[in-house]
């Protein structure tokens, strides 16, 4: 069985510590920094095995070194990456599949936000992470990639099971809400979300995971094919990757 801690880390960012119960092993995706994600990982283990980054930007990988000193750990990410993650040792590409104890993840390779970034995702236990490419109400910003990329690149999240749980990197769901609600102020689902994104943040509790099937109802980014979202932004004929980057640059400005 995997089980997923959520670790706030910085200001806004998430680390997921991982830990496969059956085979003893103990992960973390994007330590973002090494205090937060070492205190929990002394208390409640005591050792890290693997560390899985998403991408080379530093707000995922600024405790890599430090706890790889610390617990030996190996650091895996994107073949693509191998110059600009330090320390990296397994380097992985689109498709490949890499074991964690019983947990199989497939690498999704999904650029746009960089050149090089993955999900990881695992079909049995219903879960991927995303990192900077797919969040809750939102998507990443492009840097490296195109938009033409970054469009393919969540609609390969968009076609997992409705299932999925969305572990991504960043508490950036009311900002997103905000932009999602401008755009689509019709849609009832997400005027429920509201009232649930508020209630968690007043208690001080993460919006994440996201499930893929309400992502699916409240996403812009995933809705590019919506009537009301097309009528919005007056591209009501436009084919779905215009909608897709009009909205890109849109939430660019918001």
């Amino acid at each position: 069985m995997l089980t997923v801690d959520i670790i706030p880390c910085l200001s806004d960012n998430y680390s997921y510590v991982i830990s496969d119960t059956s085979k003893k092993l103990v992960g973390v995706i994007d330590p973002s920094e090494f205090t937060a994600v070492e205190k929990f990982i002394s208390k409640k283990y005591n050792k890290l095995d693997f560390i899985f980054n998403t991408h080379h930007h530093f707000d995922h990988i600024g405790g890599n070194q430090l706890l790889k000193a610390k617990y030996g750990s190996k650091i895996v990410g994107s073949k693509i990456d191998q110059n600009k993650i330090p320390g990296i040792e397994i380097l992985l590409n689109d498709s490949d599949n890499f074991k964690f104890g019983n947990t199989v993840f497939k690498i999704i390779f999904v650029p746009g936000h960089t050149e090089g970034h993955i999900c990881f995702y695992s079909e049995k236990d219903k879960m991927i992470f995303t990192g900077d490419t797919l969040f809750s109400l939102g998507c990443g910003r492009i840097f490296e990639g195109t938009c033409s990329q970054m469009f393919a690149s969540i609609n390969k999240i968009k076609n997992l099971p409705k299932e999925t749980k969305i572990f991504c990197g960043h508490e950036y769901t009311k900002k997103n809400l905000k932009f999602c609600l401008k755009i689509d102020k019709n849609n009832k689902f997400l005027k429920q979300k509201e009232t649930w994104v508020n209630s968690r943040l007043s208690k001080n509790l993460p919006t994440i995971p996201a499930t893929l099937e309400d992502e699916l109802r409240t996403n812009i980014f995933l809705r590019c094919d919506n009537d009301d979202v097309k009528n919005a932004i007056k591209l009501n004929s436009a084919p779905e990757k215009v909608i897709f980057k009009k909205l890109r640059n849109l939430k660019d400005d918001f």
